[in-house]
């Protein structure tokens, strides 16, 4: 993964394979020899030449204009989130391989993890986990400085079991990566933790081929805990400020609910007992369940 790369022309690979031509309203004669669309078949319907069209998975043309990759949006069937970051590869911007930047969590960030009565950490723009209070590692131990939330889901069983929607959970972390990455693929840190979940996770390596985008934000989570058994918070991400892509994640109950009974058991195990009390008091909305990690 260099500079070099072809990200336009790879990303409108993966997401032309996962069309089928029914989705499109193209009737199946025979047997196809490609997965999803051919070539020919997007740029027809996105009113441009088939030649045009493969100069630019190719990556021979690398600046097409904004109605002509929002046609071929329009045909891919993205959404308003994957269609920005399709917008994104193929923005002019400079490319340079950059050196290791660490980062740094703002010490008043540190300090408001040590005052939630909720489990909460911090999160890097890898997925890195950069600070964590004792909540949040009472919920996973793994959610410690120094771990990776994609390495530890991915491969420790142990991450694995808490998760009963493991793969909706992992295709939502994958997703997150790429959008938080965007273009800005030649920092070390990722080149390594990419190239790693690769070559040990064949499910890594599936998902990480298909290009899906989604913003790492707030949803219902599932757990198997070890010691409450299931478990069901609310998840939030917040962006912190002036930061690169650091993200404040906290889990909360509804109140009144058995799942904030559980953890304030978990609390009890690990906070002062006045803090304790006060862990799940907020009251959340009532929500479908939408499993994600």
């Amino acid at each position: 993964m260099t500079g070099e790369q072809n990200l336009l022309g790879d990303y409108l690979r993966a997401r032309r394979e996962l069309v089928t031509p029914e989705r499109v309203g193209i009737p199946v004669l025979g047997v196809r020899r490609v997965p999803g669309l051919r070539r020919e078949e997007v740029a027809m319907l996105a009113g441009i030449s088939a030649d045009y069209y493969l100069r630019l998975e190719q990556g021979r043309d690398r600046k097409p204009s904004v109605q002509v990759l929002e046609s071929i949006a329009r045909v891919l069937q993205l959404d308003e989130d994957t269609s920005a970051y399709l917008l994104g590869l193929a923005a002019d911007k400079p490319r340079r391989r950059r050196r290791p930047v660490k980062e740094t969590v703002p010490p008043s960030i540190v300090k408001l993890l040590g005052t939630l009565p909720l489990p909460a950490f911090v999160e890097g723009r890898y997925l890195d986990v950069l600070a964590a209070n004792p909540l949040a590692t009472a919920l996973s131990p793994r959610l410690t400085v120094g771990a990776n939330r994609l390495r530890d889901v991915f491969l420790d069983p142990a991450e694995r079991s808490l998760f009963p929607d493991w793969e909706i959970a992992t295709e939502g972390l994958v997703a997150g990566l790429r959008q938080s990455v965007g273009t800005d693929i030649d920092d070390p840190r990722f080149i390594e933790l990419v190239g790693e979940l690769s070559l040990a996770s064949p499910r890594f390596l599936r998902l990480w081929a298909r290009h899906d985008v989604k913003p790492r934000q707030g949803t219902l989570m599932r757990f198997d805990h070890p010691q409450v058994g299931r478990l069901v918070l609310n998840r939030e991400k917040l962006l912190i400020t002036s930061t690169n892509g650091m993200m404040l994640v906290m889990y909360h109950a509804d109140t009144g609910s058995d799942d904030a009974d559980k953890l304030a058991i978990l609390a009890s195990a690990t906070l002062p007992p006045a803090t304790a009390r006060d862990v799940a008091t907020d009251r959340s909305a009532e929500a479908p369940i939408r499993p994600g990690c």
